[in-house]
């Protein structure tokens, strides 16, 4: 095998920005997700509009993007006649955010069947009138077909994305990131690798063999099953033996019925989430600023005696509350739509499948049951190092890869070192012109300077999101216009204002014109509400009162009344 030295991040994001189609891939941990947000980011900055999708409705909300089925029109459809195509093209909503788009992001590629792909490229040629590849859009593929395969319906074939026309169309530049960020351990890289060569021996079933136990003290490790029901009854089990007193943590949402009842299915924090002190938890989202991530494990400790909130104490011996927060649909820079609740799960047990994309501190892992191709490989890739994996079981076939996936990823590579080439012999000012020319084209304008790295699910200006909220609202802004500028979900915004009112960074004068005439006279029915039932929850209030005022109200009412309290 031919040694190829590694692309960086810094040079895949300049080849993204020449406007070209890409393939960015790589181990996981290799940073194909920091890459691609970059990029978004700067997309942003640039004013050029961009959809974020992805293969399934789990890769969806780690991105803050939608399903490419749901972006494109396609649906459940897994064909595509000429009536569909009809039908999707008078489809008002969808031909506009498609003509709308200059890019499309599709994250999670490995999990798309070439046939589909094939079906969102004759729509976007459809609607954009144009016979050029994806309709003259960049397409920006991401992922590893290490990872699992496409599912596809009983009794039909299995095409990787890279099987299809539409690929082939594309020829997308390839982007093999291959620097570490995930795994600590050489003994465990080297491991991993070897799967990825096909090249797994007696040795690597031997080393596997004797992780009986975990390395770290403290720690009860998550279990990864390769079953739904296994998972589920396990996690049951565990919360039932508790003996302390349980409590419930609904989900709530706003926006399209469709688009709210699809990031509740592909939320990894369920709809209805019952916690009690001693549970095994795991954090469901990113949350840099708070200090944990998709994949952090925790212990329930307590409950915040004020709000309710669980009182989880991390691995590493810190103690977060953890908040209700929110999952978003965002195109075109508006919230569509949106979810909240605690960014938690049950975490003695998880699917393999749910772990895509996780980073676990311990996990211990069965896969005595791995029936597919890469569902070993994603289960081991979770863990940092050999110290954090416990094996509970193996077949024969566990550590199994796609050989088709082997030959591919070898041309993968070769590729990706010729793309790498080719740009370090480009002087700096020629590749940036790529980038001038491109955003140009497209109707945009280069950005000055660094672009402020930001969340994937709210691209906003580079002030605090506090800060920004704060502003407007000394500028008189009404919730409304405040929600429609920082194209966030009113319920973050409403978050913002209650931050800042128990602070003491806004007085109550500060939000007073955001309510609606005759708030004064409605107050003391609140207020008697508030005072029956307790301020913990909203709902109580909103029933209490017989449904006669909105959430937006009480919960600002509520704001009033805690500083009352002080």
């Amino acid at each position: 095998m031919v040694h190829l030295s590694p692309m960086t991040q810094t040079q895949a994001l300049d080849i993204l920005k020449t406007g070209g189609n890409v393939f960015l891939t790589g181990e996981p941990g290799a940073g194909k997700t920091y890459v691609i947000n970059r990029y978004i980011d700067w997309l942003d900055a640039a004013t050029v509009s961009a959809a974020i999708t992805a293969s399934t409705g789990i890769a969806a909300t780690h991105i803050g993007g939608i399903t490419i089925h749901s972006w494109s029109g396609i649906g459940v459809r897994d064909t595509l006649t000429p009536y569909d195509l009809d039908k999707i093209g008078s489809t008002e909503k969808t031909v506009k955010r498609i003509k709308k788009a200059k890019v499309i992001v599709i994250d999670e590629v490995s999990m798309l069947d070439g046939k589909t792909l094939d079906m969102v490229n004759a729509v976007c040629k459809t609607v954009k009138q144009s016979q050029d590849s994806f309709g003259g859009l960049q397409v920006v593929f991401v992922g590893d077909f290490f990872q699992l395969p496409p599912v596809t319906r009983q009794g039909d074939i299995m095409r990787y994305a890279f099987d299809s026309v539409a690929w082939q169309e594309a020829r997308p530049l390839i982007c093999y990131l291959d620097e570490q960020h995930r795994q600590e351990d050489e003994m465990f890289l080297s491991l991993l690798q070897s799967i990825r060569r096909g090249s797994v021996e007696e040795d690597h079933f031997t080393l596997l063999s004797e992780q009986t136990d975990i390395g770290y003290e403290n720690i009860e490790p998550t279990k990864l099953f390769t079953h739904n029901a296994d998972v589920d009854a396990y996690n049951s089990e565990k919360l039932r033996s508790l003996k302390s007193t349980g409590r419930t943590f609904k989900m709530s949402g706003q926006g399209g019925r469709p688009l709210v009842e699809n990031l509740i299915r592909n939320c990894l924090s369920p709809e209805v989430l019952e916690l009690k002190e001693e549970a095994m938890v795991m954090c469901t989202k990113n949350n840099f600023e708070k200090g944990y991530v998709n994949g952090t494990l925790g212990r329930v400790i307590g409950f915040d005696q004020k709000e309710g909130w669980p009182l989880v104490r991390l691995t590493d011996g810190r103690t977060l509350k953890m908040e209700s927060v929110s999952w978003e649909v965002v195109e075109d820079g508006r919230v569509r739509a949106s979810i909240d609740q605690v960014p938690l799960r049950l975490a003695w047990a998880i699917t393999v499948h749910k772990s895509q994309g996780m980073s676990l501190d311990a996990a211990e892992i069965d896969l005595s049951r791995a029936f597919v191709y890469g569902q070993g490989y994603v289960a081991l890739s979770r863990v940092r190092s050999l110290k954090g994996l416990k094996l509970s079981g193996m077949n024969p076939n566990a550590l199994a890869v796609d050989p088709r996936v082997i030959r591919q990823d070898e041309r993968f590579r070769e590729e990706s070192l010729s793309a790498e080439q080719t740009f370090n012999e480009m002087e700096a000012a020629d590749v940036l012109r790529m980038h001038e020319q491109f955003v140009t084209a497209v109707g945009g304008n280069l950005p000055k300077g660094e672009v402020q790295r930001q969340k994937p699910e709210a691209r906003v200006a580079k002030e605090s999101t506090y800060e920004i909220t704060r502003r407007l609202l000394l500028e008189k802004k009404s919730l409304a216009e405040i929600v429609r500028e920082r194209k966030l979900a009113s319920n973050t915004v409403l978050s913002h204002v209650e931050d800042l009112l128990q602070s003491g960074q806004l007085e109550w004068d500060d939000v007073l014109h955001t309510l609606p005439d005759g708030w004064s006279n409605a107050w003391p029915e609140l207020e008697s509400a508030i005072a029956v039932v307790g301020d913990e929850k909203l709902k109580p209030i909103f029933e209490h009162l017989g449904e006669k005022y909105d959430y937006e109200l009480i919960r600002l009412s509520r704001c009033f009344w805690r500083l009352n309290q002080k």
